[in-house]
């Protein structure tokens, strides 16, 4: 086989900013001849966005593009890629080292770049840049992205704690920066809510070495799938704590919907599947940091398809569900995860409990389950 002549291409991504640019400067002094491209959002408002490429010695190239749809994230798109195919069609470019700003999220600007391969490009990593004493902090952060003047377009109505959330939770590399204020309870935090990352300094040879390591988006993509996400386990750890809360019965709709405030406060991090008795086709999917939750539908469980459906449905997830079944309910189930300082198991697990159909409406039956008052048609179907 001859030599991969593709331009490798690194994403950096992450809320901690100084982190952040802390990382890949680093990565330009350790890999020669390695570019960095980096798309300024903050600017989006004005109609453009800026766009810099520097290496290790300073700034190469500064411009703008405009911006398309009014989405700042459509213009890093639409503008990155051809950026890319031009370093990579120089020859000269040995790491194009993408700094994704702020509240970009790394799994679409990883698809976008793994789309293009067969153009002269070849993603290597996602690395989700961490100073571990702000884990807490954002992670807490209710407040919405255009509150803090971060948001990706003006119908963005992501929070910074889902946000940041999502990308610690993607990456499958963690480059931790030095502060002196982080304790034994941040690092605890860290690796409880992503303990399949691998954790690098910032400054340690590692860096370089884990730019190359390579990456495939359907795996990730797959990890993060409510239906078969790799959730965190058990965990008790200098005062951080993870509950993973698994049943068998369905939720009782009401009852939930009165506990979401509570259960949403409860931990910094929750996430997982769940199911509702009046839908109970539906696997949910379940994410709250800060305090805000969101709920989705992510589809049939596969317990509700056809027999003949289930060769269209991705291999993981037909072995996760196959790792799991259950003689009566199939692949539905309660499984929830909380990670938080302080975190209060058994009033959590009390609490989780309640809000499970009792004895005797369970016993009543599917047909019997489908006429609960209905609680989550505001989130579930938004006009």
């Amino acid at each position: 086989m001859g030599r991969d002549t593709r331009l490798p291409v690194v994403l950096v991504a992450g809320l901690h900013a100084d982190a952040r640019r802390e990382v890949v400067d680093r990565l330009l002094k350790a890999v020669p001849g390695s570019v960095a491209l980096h798309h300024d959002l903050t600017g989006a408002g004005s109609g453009a966005v800026r766009r810099l490429i520097r290496d290790a010695s300073g700034d190469l190239c500064r411009g703008e593009t405009p911006l398309v749809n009014d989405c700042a994230c459509c213009a890093l798109r639409e503008d990155l890629i051809p950026e890319l195919e031009r370093l990579a069609g120089s020859g000269l470019t040995r790491l194009a080292v993408v700094e994704l700003w702020d509240s970009v999220e790394p799994k679409a600007m990883a698809e976008v770049v793994a789309a293009h391969e067969g153009d002269g490009l070849v993603l290597t990593n996602v690395i989700t840049a961490v100073d571990p004493a702000l884990v807490l902090p954002y992670l807490a952060n209710g407040d919405d992205l255009a509150e803090a003047g971060l948001e990706a377009a003006p119908t963005d109505q992501r929070t910074v704690g889902d946000t940041w959330a999502r990308q610690l939770e993607y990456a499958p590399v963690l480059a931790l920066v030095d502060n002196e204020e982080a304790d034994s309870e941040d690092r605890a935090l860290l690796a409880q809510l992503h303990p399949t990352a691998r954790q690098v300094a910032a400054g340690s040879g590692e860096l370089a070495e884990v730019a190359f390591a390579g990456f495939d988006v359907e795996s990730a993509a797959a990890a993060q799938h409510p239906a078969c996400a790799l959730l965190p386990q058990n965990a008790d750890e200098a005062g951080v704590a993870t509950l993973v809360w698994r049943r068998r019965r369905p939720f009782h709709p009401g009852r939930l919907h009165e506990a979401l405030e509570d259960l949403c406060c409860a931990a910094a991090r929750s996430r997982g599947r769940f199911w509702l008795a009046d839908r109970p086709d539906a696997l949910l999917s379940w994410e709250a940091a800060g305090g805000a939750l969101c709920v989705e539908n992510a589809g049939p469980w596969l317990a509700s398809l056809p027999d003949a459906a289930w060769e269209t449905v991705p291999p993981v997830r037909r072995a996760a569900a196959s790792l799991d079944w259950h003689p009566e309910h199939g692949d539905c189930c309660q499984h929830l995860v909380f990670t938080s300082p302080g975190l209060d198991r058994e009033g959590l697990e009390g609490l989780l409990d309640s809000c499970l159909l009792t004895d005797a409406e369970y016993a009543a039956g599917r047909e019997a389950w489908k006429r609960l008052p209905t609680a989550f048609d505001t989130l579930l179907d938004p006009a």
